[in-house]
């Protein structure tokens, strides 16, 4: 869109706002869950505000990084899209090397002069903005299958590298299902294939699933136990079931309007991290069902103002890289939900702005900084 003198740049406040009650109440709910376990650990120094402190700075340089991205023109970071596509499979490649660490029984993370970076989120990054890139310059890659996985072969790369080295599961889940999502808005022709391989994948699931439901059926590997401890978690109560069980405890505890914000007995040490994965729980069980849906509402109005960004983005470009954001976020938000309720088996997956983690959290603001940058190229009076 050419910019002249009267052009007055769109901003959504509602975005905004929106944004900044999930970030205080993900600050909130962080320090609830995480005091406890933090003032009884030596690793932590005993102090109770250790996870609320780290969150909080991830969050300020986070909030520093989108307003910064977002006064940054959406077709300049495109230039970047190759670049940051093969960065992130070299950062996920140094998980290998002394650079990376395990933490919480995962070897996910690299640690460069201290700072610790997860890979993962920095490909979530480099798909979207690679996807957005080579779906405008390559229109004609709908035209056949075979067409679509040349054009998408460094996505997939990235995607199986989640899943083989990191064994990330989750973070593998969301970036192929960026890529689907972005895939799909834009040409019909590409539906058909898509809608073919979700039917395959769904045919293929539930195989599985029946497979490993048949009685002392043996157990083929981690992921697969995992698939039978969502079956029949009860029976895996001491292992690999415990933390769904005592989520859903949480969850049942709570009622329609929770035990009170703090009054948590769940985050006692008996859910493991309670503060990161699980932290849907412990909002259900002090706040209830009524906080749960609250927190749904949340998301859903900030995905709808997203919504109307992309519809009213004034290029292909911009359109793309929200829908990838939104795509990024949505997919997130519903596995994690869907996690901690056990409508899903259990794959370690952050709840958006929520959660702790430093490195989710800054990446997501940093995706929020381009769809606020696409909003500031929007003329205020096409809204």
């Amino acid at each position: 869109m050419t910019r002249n003198n009267t052009h007055k740049p769109y901003v959504d406040y509602t975005l905004i706002y929106i944004l900044l009650l999930l970030l205080g109440f993900g600050l909130i709910m962080v320090y609830s869950t995480s005091s406890y376990t933090a003032s009884i650990t030596q690793a932590t120094g005993n102090d109770p505000y250790y996870f609320l402190r780290k969150q909080a700075n991830a969050t300020i340089i986070g909030l520093i990084l989108m307003v910064v991205v977002s006064f940054i023109p959406h077709r300049v970071y495109t230039r970047f899209a190759n670049l940051a596509m093969y960065v992130s499979i070299v950062l996920i490649f140094l998980i290998l090397t002394p650079l990376g660490y395990e933490a919480n029984g995962a070897k996910r993370w690299i640690r460069i002069g201290g700072i610790s970076l997860q890979p993962a989120e920095v490909a979530k990054v480099a798909v979207i903005l690679y996807m957005t890139v080579t779906i405008v310059k390559n229109k004609d890659m709908f035209k056949d299958l075979m067409s679509i996985f040349k054009k998408t072969i460094l996505p997939i790369i990235s995607c199986l590298l989640v899943f083989l080295l990191t064994k990330n599961l989750s973070s593998a889940i969301i970036i192929a299902a960026i890529c689907i999502i972005m895939l799909y808005v834009v040409d019909k022709n590409s539906k058909r294939y898509i809608i073919g391989a979700a039917i395959l994948g769904c045919v293929a699931v539930v195989a599985v699933i029946i497979a490993l439901s048949i009685p002392d059926s043996p157990d083929v590997g981690f992921r697969m136990s995992r698939i039978k401890a969502w079956r029949n978690p009860e029976a895996y109560s001491d292992t690999i079931g415990y933390q769904t069980l005592q989520s859903l405890y949480a969850i049942g505890s709570g009622g329609f309007f929770g035990k009170g914000l703090g009054q948590s007995s769940q985050k006692l040490g008996f859910i493991p991290e309670a503060q990161n994965d699980m932290i849907f729980s412990i909002i259900c069980e002090e706040l209830g069902l009524f906080g749960g849906v609250c927190v749904i509402a949340m998301f859903i109005v900030l995905l709808y103002r997203m919504w109307i960004i992309a519809n009213s983005a004034p290029d292909m470009y911009g359109m793309l890289l929200v829908t990838g954001v939104m795509a990024h976020i949505a997919v997130q938000v519903v596995l994690n939900i869907a996690v901690v309720t056990n409508v899903i088996p259990n794959t370690g997956i952050s709840l958006p702005f929520i959660s702790y983690g430093g490195s989710s959290v800054m990446f997501l603001l940093a995706e929020m900084g381009m769809v606020f940058g696409v909003a500031r190229s929007i003329d205020f009076g096409d809204i």
